[in-house]
């Protein structure tokens, strides 16, 4: 009932889905999750590493990311670069709903292990 006129309100009318709309998940929130999804995939990093961070463009439901990291050195460079890639993908595409057709790990830089430590 409306409070001025006694009278009842009509029911809203029911869009379809098609025509309701949609959500937009800005870039720089995909980016900070595949950030947190390639700080996921690696074991471990040397203390004075700096965290991952990673760069997104998407176009339409894809997103194609960059991802910046820091490793320990001596490691399997290829085999972390895998599963950060592989775990990027697999998060985002879960979490955000987007398709994830190419994962960049750029490792920027290598952190050597102390004499004495391997």
């Amino acid at each position: 009932m409306s409070a001025e006129t006694g009278a009842a309100r009509p029911a809203p009318a029911l869009v379809p889905p098609g025509e309701r709309g949609a959500i937009r998940i800005a870039d720089r929130v995909v980016a900070k999750i595949a950030a947190q999804a390639a700080r996921e995939a690696l074991p471990s990093l040397p203390a004075d590493a700096a965290a991952p961070h990673a760069t997104v463009v998407v176009s339409r439901r894809a997103a194609r990311v960059r991802v910046h990291l820091e490793l320990g050195y001596p490691c399997d460079i290829g085999a972390h670069c895998a599963a950060v890639r592989r775990h990027v993908a697999e998060r985002v595409g879960a979490l955000v709903d987007m398709e994830v057709p190419e994962v960049a790990v750029q490792v920027e830089w290598l952190h050597p292990a102390p004499h004495g430590r391997a």
